[in-house]
């Protein structure tokens, strides 16, 4: 088996070239295998690149347990990276996921700037905020972050009654600055924190600006390189997020409650 290994500010994954179609898709204990940090690679997830009409390729991604799972934002950020060593893309991708179709351009220093799916339904509750950005997600501001028992509250809020079954991938969010928080994630699926989660990074983002923690775009921050040039022709609000694993760039645009022109930008 031949496969490669990618991380997005620490999100770590098995991606690989799957367009043969000759890995065991449902062999869910061979994917707990490979991911497990004992006794097999060691991953946050695995990814298959596979073909698919219409885009350059399409991303099928499993869970360290084994289980296929929604989008995941590094995830897809890391596999565009993948297709372009591989040759299929050059600068410019587009992929079908879980949640449907995506753009990315490959930046200059190794950044991935990826567009999200649009929000269109935000629940702010006073306690916490849950909204789906390809996966779904609880985002909830914390005085202290660092003293926040991650796994442990994490995981009680993500098997509680209020998500059931399905359950949530569950954030926790400090500000450090106008328009700019850092978090901590626990993700379901990998059931521990993870060093960075790309989906729960947009989710915040979102979530600070509909809680009027966020400001309107500084006009000056367009000229970041870290976003891509269709991003800063659209978008309005630009949120800085500290990860565990580095620093990830969320920007997007708002009309009535409605999020569009979400891109994802970190390296990969």
């Amino acid at each position: 088996m031949i496969f490669f290994k990618y991380q997005g500010t620490g999100n770590d994954f098995i991606i690989i070239d799957n367009r043969n179609l000759v890995f065991p898709k449902s062999n869910l204990q061979l994917i707990q295998k490979l991911c497990n940090r004992r006794f097999g690679i060691g991953a946050d997830g695995l990814i298959l690149l596979e073909n698919e009409n219409g885009v350059d390729f399409k991303m099928v991604y499993y869970n360290s347990d084994g289980n296929q799972s929604s989008m995941c934002g590094n995830g897809g950020r890391c596999l565009v990276a993948f297709a372009k060593h591989l040759n299929i893309i050059s600068s410019e991708a587009t992929f079908i996921a879980a949640d449907g179709f995506h753009h990315a351009s490959v930046l200059q220093n190794g950044i991935v700037s990826l567009q999200m799916k649009d929000v269109k339904k935000v629940n702010v509750q006073p306690d916490y905020t849950f909204l789906d950005t390809g996966s779904p997600h609880h985002v909830q501001i914390v005085d202290n972050l660092e003293s926040v028992n991650v796994k442990e509250l994490g995981s009680a809020i993500r098997y509680s009654n209020l998500y059931g079954a399905a359950g949530s991938n569950i954030n926790f969010v400090t500000q450090i600055a106008p328009n700019h928080f850092a978090i901590r994630t626990y993700e379901r699926g990998v059931e521990d924190e993870t060093l960075s989660c790309g989906t729960g990074a947009t989710a915040t983002a979102i979530a600070m600006y509909v809680n009027n923690r966020a400001d309107a775009l500084d006009e000056s921050l367009v000229a970041k390189p870290v976003i891509s040039e269709k991003a800063s022709k659209n978008c309005k609000i630009v949120q800085n997020i500290e990860v565990q694993g580095g620093s990830l760039q969320v920007t997007f645009t708002e009309n009535n409650g409605m999020f569009s022109d979400v891109f994802l930008s970190g390296p990969a």
